[in-house]
């Protein structure tokens, strides 16, 4: 007999930790979990990287304390798992050598922006010379950025000869976190498997959204040859085996982007529904359904998961904010104004109002909808009555007007206002602050009971694959608690101007130089 029944494995590995959590199949119950931080190395301004080998050692570890933690609840491991799933920070790019297992270079993370240079490169060869940023988006649906993961590969292939050189002689992988980690799970040198899901190769620049394939004009754009990329699978099925001891043999049969994985953990599973996660940075995602919706205000297009290989893939517009829980990280150690995050809250509640005190906290442009790497943070309306709690307060509305510019654009490219946000993310512990999200864009934001929905979306796809997860007949949404617009339309819209003044004299701030 099991304890606790079926057990599903999530492995969720973000920017600053990696967790795996143990889930009872078709339930948000989690057994036990461990979690431990990662480390960023920042080598220059703007470069922002990870050791592969460390992101690695790290998940290993979290996974067996998990599985330690299991045995004393009286679980046993290789009884009561039936499978695993993964879901990882998006965009981040790795290559290793798939002779040795070993990185060529550190992992350039997802906000790094040293490839702002590159972009302009590739910007050059645009036909007619019109150096258009969304002359890709017809085939891939996003923009030509910084942000995402076939410029970082182009970077790495021009400025790394070891990277040159293993593709020269076919050693090279390349690979998103998840491809990494699934590779090496799987075998690695030995048979790993080398693939990444549609949900994180749309994040590439190198998949046609509608085709779900690599695309030839893609590939020859960036110059990246097919033989290095992984194959891509849809978002529920089996990859393969785990070789690792204390998972061997259990199928690895989910993978999911993290911000598709909180769509699908919240059950955003129906056209029109929406969800904002609040981490290092904000992300919103907004099911488009079956049908893919091409943004005319700054939002991309890109594929929210693909329920098994025979399944329609499912699509989304996403706006993106770089610049969240960061922005608090800055203020704790840039200008000791705070002592952590959880401090912000009692901080802001200091003063009475924001002070008329806009905070655009661009420290590496903006995203969307600007797409602006030229912006720079500014801070907007300081007196000398201005305190601590002012720009305090003013770095946690800010999140909240970036949300609203976001669903503006959602709204307009979609046709269809939404009704309700639904929120997840480390930084919805702040109440207060949530109850501003809910102001700022008159709208109920509606916080789930359980917030680790990012990891509950990869353990139900990874349990739908093996048949212990019935996702559309079982639902795991619990109780929410529920913000309400308590401001005046007049004030909201006011404040709304502010915020746009303030993003006015933040946008284009490095082109004066």
């Amino acid at each position: 007999m099991k304890k606790f029944g079926d057990l599903v494995g999530s492995i969720d590995e973000g920017t600053s930790s990696a967790r795996f959590l143990l889930f009872r199949a078709e339930t948000a119950e989690v057994v036990c979990f461990h979690q431990k931080e990662l480390r960023l190395i920042c080598p220059q301004e703007g470069w922002v990287e990870q050791d592969p080998n460390e992101i690695l050692s790290v998940v290993y570890e979290c996974i067996e304390r998990t599985l330690e933690k299991l045995v004393e609840l009286g679980g046993n491991p290789a009884n009561d798992i039936v499978a695993i799933g993964v879901t990882n920070q998006r965009e981040t790019t790795i290559v290793w050598d798939r002779t040795t297992g070993e990185p060529l270079y550190n992992a350039i993370v997802w906000q790094d922006m040293r490839t702002s240079s590159t972009v302009e490169q590739l910007l050059e060869t645009v036909p007619n010379k019109t150096k258009n940023k969304n002359y890709l988006k017809p085939l891939c649906g996003l923009p030509l950025s910084p942000y995402f993961s076939a410029v970082k590969l182009r970077w790495l292939i021009d400025n790394v000869p070891k990277v040159k050189s293993a593709i020269r002689s076919g050693d090279c992988l390349f690979g998103t976190v998840d491809t990494w980690l699934i590779w090496n799970l799987t075998g690695g040198p030995d048979g790993g498997a080398h693939v990444t899901d549609v949900s994180n190769a749309s994040r590439t620049m190198l998949m046609n959204i509608e085709t779900l394939k690599y695309d030839k004009a893609l590939m020859k754009f960036f110059d990246v040859p097919l033989e290095i990329l992984p194959d891509i699978r849809s978002s529920s099925e089996v990859y393969g085996l785990v070789k690792f001891k204390p998972l061997q043999n259990i199928p690895l049969a989910g993978c999911l982007g993290d911000q598709q994985s909180a769509l699908v953990g919240q059950e955003c599973l129906t056209r029109g529904r929406a969800k904002a996660t609040y981490g290092t940075g904000c992300f919103l995602l907004y099911n488009t359904g079956t049908a893919m919706i091409d943004s005319y205000h700054g939002l991309i297009s890109t594929v929210a998961y693909q329920m098994g290989p025979d399944a329609l893939p499912v699509y989304a517009l996403e706006g993106s904010v770089a610049v969240a829980g960061a922005a608090l990280g800055w203020l704790r150690d840039n200008l000791n104004l705070i002592g952590g995050a959880s401090e912000s809250e009692s901080a802001a509640l200091e003063v009475e109002n924001n002070g008329d005190v806009y905070f655009v906290p661009a420290f590496s442009g903006l995203y969307a909808p600007y797409w602006d790497p030229e912006a720079r943070g500014v801070i907007c309306g300081i007196t000398e009555d201005t305190q601590r709690g002012h720009i305090v307060r003013a770095a946690l509305e800010a999140v909240c007007f970036q949300v609203r510019d976001i669903l503006d654009a959602m709204n307009n490219d979609s046709g269809t206002p939404l009704q309700k946000l639904k929120v997840d993310g480390g930084m919805t512990a702040n109440t207060t602050m949530m109850q501003w999200q809910a102001d700022l864009i008159g709208l109920d934001v509606l916080k789930p009971k359980f917030v680790e929905t990012t990891a509950l979306g990869a353990a139900m796809v990874a349990g739908r694959a093996v048949g212990k997860w019935d996702i559309d007949n079982v639902s795991v949404e619990s109780d929410s608690t529920v913000f309400k617009p308590q401001i005046s339309e007049n004030e909201r819209d006011v404040r709304y101007k502010r915020w746009k003044m303030a993003i006015e004299r933040a946008v284009g701030w490095d082109k004066c130089l």
